[in-house]
């Protein structure tokens, strides 16, 4: 009795061993795709600040630039269209500078403006020239002011060498989670190589001693993931003390159900695949391999 007692003891053990350095990966894992998610929303909120600015002709009033504006927002390519009107753009000129053009000049000598910004996927040399062109050849339009295409283009290489680095950098960390996992697992079907050939001595087929095992480490996995969901979900609620409150900004709460969601699949799998292939490989040993 006594030794059944230590037996299970010894069982849950090393099942909670398993989850708590499961869940550690798991940890690693779900702060590299929090980075990465977190980087491709500020790679697109940096894509959809980029601003161009229609200049209208002198002789253009504030509601020929209000028409113009719902005709650029009806684009594809158009995020948010705002008008600035004469007076708007005498008030930011004299708030800026200081003088007074109407006095200067002795009328208003601004014209409006309609300013908008694009989509993240028209965030290119060649799409904002584009861009240009065709809203330069709009009724009423003097000049377009846009970003350096060279600027962005530059921008858009740095992001995808960004890209490419932190993806390189989840895969190889995916790559080792699941040898950390897979030995994590395969050291606590070890412990167990003697009963799986004692139930094997007994008449018990592969699958019957397969199952519990296999079922247990599968349960492990989800734990773990659940653990490794709610630390990165306590340091996600505490990141504003911390002075990162901007943290909830670029990775909303619903992509870190998503992570959450991925790392419980992730331990599920990786533990599953692991248990099932250690088993094997016990049911297959003799009795005197299984001191090797």
């Amino acid at each position: 009795m006594k030794q059944q007692k230590e037996t299970r003891i010894s069982y849950w053990a090393a099942h909670l061993t398993t989850i708590v350095s499961v869940s550690l990966v798991l940890i690693i894992v779900g702060v590299i795709a929090l980075i990465t998610l977190g980087a491709a929303s500020e790679t697109r909120r940096l894509k959809e600040r980029l601003e161009l600015s229609a200049v209208m002709a002198d002789s253009v009033g504030d509601r020929t630039a209000d028409s113009l504006a719902r005709v650029i927002a009806s684009k594809p390519y158009a995020l948010n269209v705002k008008t600035i009107t004469r007076d708007q753009a005498l008030a930011t000129w004299k708030a800026e500078t200081g003088e007074d053009l109407s006095e200067l000049f002795g009328a208003n000598p601004l014209s409006p403006e309609v300013t908008f910004t694009i989509k993240a996927d028209y965030a290119s040399e060649s799409r904002i020239a584009g861009i240009k062109k065709e809203v330069g050849r709009m009724a009423g339009v003097e000049s377009v002011a846009t970003p350096d295409g060279e600027m962005v283009d530059a921008m858009n290489r740095n992001i995808e060498r960004a890209t490419y680095v932190l993806g390189c950098i989840g895969i190889i960390l995916l790559v080792i989670s699941f040898v950390l996992i897979n030995n994590t697992v395969h050291l606590t079907i070890y412990s167990r190589r003697f009963t799986i050939h004692t139930m094997q001595l007994v008449g018990a087929t592969n699958g019957f001693i397969r199952r519990p095992i296999v079922g247990a480490n599968l349960l492990s996995g989800v734990l773990a993931g659940v653990l490794a969901s709610g630390v990165l979900a306590i340091g996600m609620a505490g990141a504003p003390e911390l002075g990162f409150g901007y943290l909830d900004r670029i990775v909303p709460w619903w992509q870190l159900g998503a992570v959450a969601a991925g790392l419980v699949v992730i331990g599920a799998v990786i533990c599953t695949i692991a248990a099932v292939g250690a088993t094997n490989r016990y049911l297959r040993k003799d009795y005197d391999e299984l001191f090797g």
